[in-house]
């Protein structure tokens, strides 16, 4: 039985949920900022049992680097065998351009 890959949260990952937790807070809504937090959250706990439940991220058309649509959020990740990074958690209309992360 092949091992699970492990997962992870880049950097830009991080700042990302954090940017979204004090965008609600500032909108004196924390409770849907931590929800959200919460969902995704759960939603990225799933990826080492289905590592490929998400599309492929549009903009780049690689196979390693998929998405997971959470309204009105994009999870983006990178999959090798052994690991899964979550890379990015931006706003759905938003486009990725080619950045570093």
């Amino acid at each position: 039985m092949p091992k699970k890959p492990s997962l992870s949260f880049a950097e830009s990952a991080l700042r990302d949920l954090e940017a979204m937790r004090d965008y609600y807070r500032e909108q004196q809504v924390s409770e849907i900022g931590e929800r959200f937090l919460r969902e995704i959250l759960a939603l990225a706990e799933t990826l080492p049992d289905y590592p490929d439940r998400g599309r492929m991220v549009p903009e780049f058309d690689q196979p390693n680097l998929r998405e997971l649509i959470h309204p009105p959020f994009r999870i983006v990740y990178r999959r090798d065998p052994s690991r899964i990074q979550i890379v990015r958690v931006w706003r759905s209309e938003r486009l990725m351009g080619k950045q570093r992360t």
